[in-house]
């Protein structure tokens, strides 16, 4: 399945991380306003406004003047640690998805009952996707369930899966994307969520619908870097060329 062609028109679309570096609030809208740019230059296809470096607050800062600017890459968020948040931004600003870690596998059964009609709530009142993740990194494994049940459920629940491995900038295990890809079915998306660089870009996006990317397009390939625009042109260039591949 691929996202709806309205909202992502190109086939295998890539998402760049937006991680709010900088020392003060100032900083870190000014960062990711001149890293979207770059990104929006380079053709990637969406942009996640995420409190990886700063706080929610800062989302809600960048939102406000990223969204204006209509770069022509498609806005989304993550709020870690706050969905609540994350859904009552997508109601004030018109951002397109919003990313939430984990959608299934990371709560105890009785929790994660009260989480899933929670999140069905939340939905019902945003028009933006939902890309969730399922067995994410860093994300505890607490459902008592195997991975495919976990996964049923957490398709069920969003639009989109997001898979990766056990670290940030690791490379997500081919196995994993085929199983997430299998199960999925068409009933939902596959992104690639870490470890995705120009060299495994074709191979992964055979598997999968599209890609986040952070890490690797900044300099030393480490999420502390600065964006590197050499490192997005050519991991661009090796996107255009999966793509292509892919057809």
């Amino acid at each position: 399945m691929t996202l709806p062609r309205n909202v992502f028109p190109i086939r295998k679309p890539i998402f760049g991380m937006l991680h709010l570096g900088g020392d003060t609030p100032e900083d870190r809208v000014r960062q990711a306003l001149e890293e979207a740019k770059i990104m929006a230059g380079e053709g990637i296809d969406g942009l996640v406004v995420e409190n990886y470096f700063g706080d929610a607050d800062d989302v809600e800062r960048v939102l406000e003047k990223l969204v204006p600017m209509d770069l022509g890459a498609r806005v989304g968020i993550n709020v870690l640690r706050d969905n609540s948040r994350a859904f009552s931004l997508a109601q004030k600003y018109p951002v397109a998805f919003i990313q939430i870690d984990s959608v299934c596998g990371h709560l105890k059964p009785e929790e994660d009952a009260m989480f899933a009609s929670a999140l069905e709530q939340q939905r019902a009142i945003v028009d933006a996707l939902l890309f969730g993740g399922v067995r994410f990194k860093y994300q505890p494994v607490l459902s008592g369930r195997d991975e495919a049940t976990d996964l049923r459920l957490g398709i069920a629940r969003c639009d989109a899966i997001v898979v990766t491995s056990d670290a940030t900038g690791q490379e997500t295990d081919r196995e994993k994307i085929g199983r997430f890809r299998a199960a999925a079915g068409d009933a939902c998306s596959v992104l690639v969520g870490a470890g995705m660089t120009e060299r495994n870009a074709a191979d992964q996006l055979a598997l999968a619908d599209g890609a986040i990317v952070g890490s690797w397009l900044k300099e030393g390939h480490v999420d502390k870097g600065r964006l590197a625009p050499a490192h997005v042109r050519r991991f661009m260039a090796a996107v255009r060329t999966a793509r292509e591949s892919a057809q």
